[in-house]
């Protein structure tokens, strides 16, 4: 099935008006490729885990279509998401990593789903610190990481969404890589 873009922005729009039908072929349309970007995110894991991205798109997809956000069409629908699939992980590794203090005790929604590593915890979290410095240095560079790192955008996908030519996402994506190289390099773990 390779639904036209047409269609997914008609219903992203149909969305917008709170249509359940829409919701529901959305999902159906959209969640090959909600997959692949949950899968983009697990990439680094080691082979002997068995990973599941079920769970999060399916939590990613509550969080999207429960947000009432805005998508101008299907690639930034696709940026979005990247976006909150890393939230959902990251929120996810915080709690795991909650959990294991003397008494704390927190629920995590999706440990019978996700089986990450110890390690890939920590990492997923000094990613999100370096992203939010980023961030607070540049904006656009920090979406660009987030876009085609963690969501698997093109640079022309990425191009398009944040209206800038495709040699600005490749020269902010090269300066940005660099950047967080460094941090990453020097980042203490918590």
């Amino acid at each position: 099935m390779n639904p036209s873009t047409g269609e997914i922005t008609r219903l992203l729009a149909e969305l917008e008006d709170r249509k359940e039908e829409a919701a529901s072929r959305l999902f159906e349309l959209l969640y090959p490729e909600l997959r692949r970007i949950a899968q983009h995110h697990f990439a680094n894991e080691s082979a002997d885990h068995t990973l599941q991205a079920t769970a999060l798109v399916n939590e990613a997809y509550l969080r999207l279509v429960g947000g009432g956000g805005h998508w101008q069409n299907r690639a930034h629908f696709f940026a979005v998401a990247s976006g909150v699939m890393r939230r959902v992980l990251v929120d996810y590794a915080r709690a795991k990593r909650a959990a294991k203090r003397p008494g704390s005790r927190q629920k995590v929604a999706l440990d019978e789903e996700l089986v990450i590593s110890e390690e890939r915890f920590e990492s997923i979290i000094d990613i999100d610190r370096a992203l939010s410095r980023l961030a607070s240095m540049d904006a656009r560079q920090s979406r660009i990481v987030e876009m085609r790192h963690f969501g698997g955008l093109t640079v022309e996908e990425t191009a398009e969404v944040l209206g800038v030519s495709v040699n600005t996402v490749k020269r902010d994506w090269s300066v940005a890589r660099a950047w967080l190289y460094g941090e990453l390099a020097d980042e203490p773990s918590a």
